[in-house]
């Protein structure tokens, strides 16, 4: 059995109330139906995680439509995380929910989320609708979570515009890495990175498919308004935010990873319940990408520099 010492930044939960709401909308994975305390407690044993940050993964509660609706959701499933950290420490973190796109309604969750839950950050997904991070609607939220110099971890979205594109493929399988990589261009290309300096980002699954495309980036910084958009340079920029290693741990992903980001940059994550903490820590191991001492820091060092209460 694995030594507890990793952090894993990209752990999901389903409460209660979540799954019974979200299976009525028919929304709801059948890896989050079987979700349960006791089940990603025993993933983290066997994995040698130490600690997991709890996060709502998609689709959030957006699917509940009523703004009410999802300001009560979201409460619940906050309350329900802050639960598990309280009661099971040091195994739980959290990245608090927001009932986005209601921008009123996500200043007031924050407020809650990081004054009187004390949660390890918030959580975003990538789009909203057909908007992504860098779209000037979010700009109350930025500047409040940038004012706090908050850690944002992000989680890919299907946004409206490819919902059932092709019907014969989940969107997690194509969309989610397309969405990130969407997104990432909207925060960094709109302006929004350099904004908001004091944020401290998480994007999932490496990035999504940004590494492949960093030739395509680098392009559209000859674009006009670029040089002001992005003052500090397209790596410098991309060389600032983490990213995590969910459904990516393996050895063409974390290649091309490598040579966009620093291993400093790298996180540890798994996507629990849709993957294992096992799975991960064995392919960081084979991948061939990273040193002994690079994978040490991806498990615990660094998520240790965004979370050092945990140390």
């Amino acid at each position: 059995m694995a030594e507890p010492h990793r952090i894993d930044v990209h752990h999901h939960l389903a409460p209660p109330t979540y799954k019974e709401a979200l299976i009525a909308k028919g929304r709801l994975a059948p890896p989050l139906r079987a979700w349960s305390l006791a089940k990603s407690l025993e993933d983290m044993e066997r994995g040698g995680v130490a600690t997991a940050i709890l996060s709502i993964t998609t689709p959030g509660v957006e699917a509940l439509e009523d703004p009410d609706a999802m300001r009560r959701m979201t409460r619940q499933c906050n309350d329900y995380a802050a639960a598990l950290v309280r009661d099971h420490k040091p195994k739980f973190g959290m990245f608090g929910l927001l009932p986005l796109p209601h921008v009123d309604l996500a200043l007031r969750e924050i407020e809650y989320v990081l004054d009187t839950l004390k949660a390890d950050g918030i959580g975003l997904f990538t789009s909203y609708g057909n908007r992504w991070l860098g779209d000037p609607f979010l700009a109350p939220v930025w500047e409040e979570l940038n004012r706090r110099r908050c850690v944002v971890y992000t989680h890919p979205s299907c946004p409206d515009c490819c919902e059932n594109i092709q019907p014969m493929f989940r969107p997690s399988m194509i969309e989610y890495g397309t969405d990130t990589t969407r997104s990432i261009a909207s925060f960094v290309f709109s302006g929004a990175a350099a904004r908001y300096p004091d944020l401290r980002l998480i994007w999932s699954h490496a990035g999504g498919t940004m590494p492949f495309l960093i030739e395509r980036f680098r392009e559209q910084m000859k674009a006009p308004g670029m040089t002001e958009a992005v003052p500090a340079g397209l790596s410098p920029t991309l060389q600032k935010f983490f990213y995590d290693t969910a459904q990516a741990a393996n050895a063409a992903t974390m290649a091309a990873l490598r040579q966009v980001i620093p291993a400093a940059q790298v996180v540890f994550g798994t996507d629990y319940p849709y993957r294992t903490a096992e799975e991960h820590a064995r392919g960081l191991a084979q991948c061939g990408a990273w040193s002994a001492a690079e994978i040490a820091a991806i498990e615990r060092a660094n998520p240790l520099r965004l979370l050092p209460r945990f140390r």
